[in-house]
Formats: structure tokens, sequence, C-alpha cells
């Protein structure tokens, strides 16, 4: 027996044409019943259509629902100006082309919906699934639904290479809520939050309970952002495109902000670039101080490094990152990676982190493999590179190596600023790789301490 979840996938057969044409006969007579209440409160001389602004709440089938292509009704919904609209599960996706939201909007996903980006659409390279730009006061809630594109194909010969398909694209918009939904196989990001003229950030935002799957570029990508919160969420699978990050914070303006921005409890699990990327080399001292907190984090596997912080320039912005309880196990590289910052500006702090089975790929140490590496390629971007503190950390790892390894393409500028204690298991004495010109270097390895 197939599975439901096989079955609501499918586009064709007998069985999903016979649902749709139930499911259009009950949406039509929903819309009649809507009509007649409506034409209760009307003058004599014939019921009217409602105003959908008028109402607290409206069903987008009630605009008609194609099992073949419902963009315009449900685009139509949207518009209408009503507080609320409700997608409604119709037994067969609704397929669609590109929609565009609005401000003041929330949309309710019922369980089961699957909303598909049409197949031999989204022709043009930041055509995405849901987009906003400068609006406020939306939410997208869906509990057991799912927003799925065709990853597949805009990677093929048929469409021209982008990384802007993205499932949902935010800019510079402000009171933005998303809650349950599963986001999949975008041509670019699962939510992108973003910039414009009018906005160089998005603002007041919550990521709650969503899941980013098989996306080709991000799960999640933060261009800017002023109180972001995401919590409860996983990013996964992402492949096609670099980073290929489970989240990336990345501006691309110095007039971008991350301000106030925490991720806590969320999985970053198997993607392609590493689980988590913090890179700032698009700000200056002139930018708002950054102000970034991963708290209960997971970096699970995957073929690169678990928490990455770089290219914090000598004339970049202050601030901290911080990454509070965090795990990362089996990475395919690094567990913490740290490179070209300066050690003067954006501070990185690690408390009660833990980074397991580092290089999990790997058949044997080698040089350059460590756990913890901090390292600086591009002199041009910083002089004097670290500025690193780590509070109560643990490295597990069976491997005679380094377990913090300090190199520079320049070997006269060596590592600074170096905090804290990282606590070692392994059958191995720990020991660390400086580098030479080290300086004001207050950091320690060692065994657990026996308890008495």
């Amino acid at each position: 027996m197939r599975s439901w979840k096989h079955r609501q996938g499918q586009e064709g057969g007998e069985a999903g044409r016979a649902s749709g044409r139930h499911a259009r006969g009950v949406a039509r007579l929903l819309a009649g019943l809507l009509t007649i209440c409506a034409g209760c409160a009307t003058a004599p001389g014939g019921p009217a259509e409602p105003e959908a602004a008028a109402v607290e709440s409206v069903d987008a089938s009630r605009w008609g629902f194609d099992a073949e292509d419902s963009t315009e009704a449900l685009q139509a919904a949207i518009d209408s100006g009503a507080p609320r609209v409700v997608v409604p599960f119709m037994g067969t996706p609704w397929i669609v082309r590109p929609i565009t939201l609005r401000s003041n909007l929330e949309i309710t996903f019922a369980p089961g919906v699957l909303v598909l980006a049409k197949e031999g659409e989204f022709k043009g390279k930041g055509d995405s699934l849901f987009t906003a730009r400068d609006e406020a006061n939306i939410t997208l809630r869906g509990y057991g639904a799912v927003l799925r594109m065709r990853k597949r194909d805009y990677q093929s010969d048929a469409y021209e290479k982008a990384e802007w398909r993205m499932a949902l694209a935010f800019r510079g918009c402000k009171g933005i809520r998303v809650e349950g939904l599963r986001l999949e196989s975008s041509g670019g990001d699962g939510i992108y939050l973003g910039a414009t003229g009018n906005l160089p950030y998005c603002e007041d935002v919550v990521i709650r309970d969503v899941v980013c799957d098989d996306n080709h570029r991000q799960g999640l990508s933060v261009i800017g952002a002023v109180n972001l919160l995401v919590e409860n969420c996983a990013f996964s699978n992402t492949s096609g495109t670099g980073p290929a990050a489970g989240i990336d914070l990345e501006p691309n303006h110095a007039a971008e902000k991350l301000v106030n921005c925490v991720i806590r409890n969320c999985v970053m699990e198997n993607n392609e670039g590493h689980g988590i990327l913090v890179y700032l080399k698009n700000l200056s001292r002139e930018t708002e101080p950054v102000s970034v907190l991963f708290e209960n984090c997971l970096c699970r596997g995957g073929k690169s490094a678990g928490m990455v912080v770089g290219a914090v320039k000598d004339d970049g912005p202050q601030g901290m990152v911080e990454f509070r309880n965090c795990t990362a196990e089996d990475t395919g590289k690094e567990g913490a990676k740290i490179y070209d910052k300066s050690a003067d500006n954006v501070r990185v702090r690690f408390a009660n982190c833990n980074w397991s089975n580092a290089w999990a790929g790997e058949s044997k140490p080698e040089e350059g493999h460590a756990p913890v590496f901090i390292n600086l390629r591009r002199p041009e971007l910083t002089q004097s590179h670290g500025g690193v503190e780590f509070v109560d950390c643990t490295v597990h790892d069976g491997r005679d190596r380094a377990v913090v390894l300090v190199k520079s393409k320049d070997p006269a500028i060596g590592g600074r600023d170096l905090f804290g204690v990282i606590t070692v298991h392994s059958p191995h004495e720990p020991w660390m790789e400086l580098g030479a010109e080290a300086s004001n270097i207050h950091l320690e390895v060692r065994k657990p301490v026996a308890r008495e």
C-alpha cells in the first residue's frame, strides 16, 4: 500500500482528478453558502458577494480551485484584503506560480496541504514561491503543511542558473512570523531575509517550528535582521551551490544589520556546506554592533564544518557572536572554525559548547585537521587575527592531533587574544599548535579534572 504522503504528492491519475472534482464541488458549495449568508445582511434585491476585508477569515477555495493551476485563486484570496486566509486541504496539491504577499495578512495552511511550484514555471532567476517586499505584519502558519519547489528542475539545463528561487523571500519587511511549515527543494533558500532601498534589513521576525530541507543554497539566509528569533527549527540536506549552509548570516552591505538575532533549539544536519556560517566581510566600522546568539543548537554530519565565523576585517564592526550550549558532532570538517577575523573587532565566544568527532570522514589524522581551527587566509583583511573566548568547552576526539590549531598565510602574523579552557576527552594527551608570533594567549586544553 502506498503511503499517504506519496499519494498526497501525486499530480496525476484518475484518483487525483476525481478528488479534484469532488474538491471543486465542495468549494463551490462553500462559496454558495458564504454568498447566501452574506445576502441575509444585504438590502432586498438579491444576495451579494461580501466584502472580503469586512470579514475576519476567508477560505481561499472560495475563489475556485484548479488542480492544474490554482495561482489565480490563491492570489485573489490574498489580494482580497481579508485579515486571514485559510488554505484548505483539497485532497490534491495547490499548484501555483509565484505568489505575492501583502501587509496585514495571516495565511493558515491546513494540515495535509501541499503547495507545489508549477512544473515548467519559475523561469525568472528570482522567481520565488512566496515573496513580500516592503510589507509588514505577515504571518504564515502551517503545522502539518508543506511548501515545495522543484530544485532539480532548476538545476537542469532547462533553467538559467540562479540561486534566488526561494520558498519564502522577505525583503525589507517588518513583523514577520513563520510557524510550523515544511519548506522543501527550493531553487535558493528555504527562507530569505533581505533588504530593500527602503529598509536594509528585516525587523521583528519570528521563525518557529519550521523545517527547511533539501534547498539549493541555504536553509535560512539572513542578509540583515533586527530582532530575529529562530527557534525549534531544522535546516537539513542543503546542496546545490555555495555556501550550502544550514543557516547563513551574511550581510551584503555595511548599512545592513545583525542586531538582536537569536537562534535557539535548532538542528543543522547533513548540509553540504557549514552547519552555521556567520560571514561579516561586507560590514564596516560604521555598521551598528553585531549581536548574534546561537543557543542550544546542534550541528550534525554534513561535508563541512559545524560552527563557523569568518571575515571580520580590521575596519569591521564591533559586537559579539556567541555560541551557548551548542554541539557539533560527526562533522565532515572542523567542529568550530574562525577565519580571517580581526582580534580587535567582533568578538566570538563559545560557552559550554561541545565538539565531538570532528573530521568524521577521514580515516587517519592529517596535518591541519583539528577540531578547533583559527585561520588567517587573507592578511589583506586583518593584520591581527583572533579574539576568541572558550568558556568551559569540551572536545571529544580519539585521534592524536592538535585540539586547537592556529595558522596564518603570513607567518609573521600570529593568533592573538585567545582565552578560556577546553576539556578534552581523549586517550591522548591534549595539545595546541598556536603558530609563530602568537600573543596574549590565555587558553588551556586539559584532561578532565579527576574527582576525589
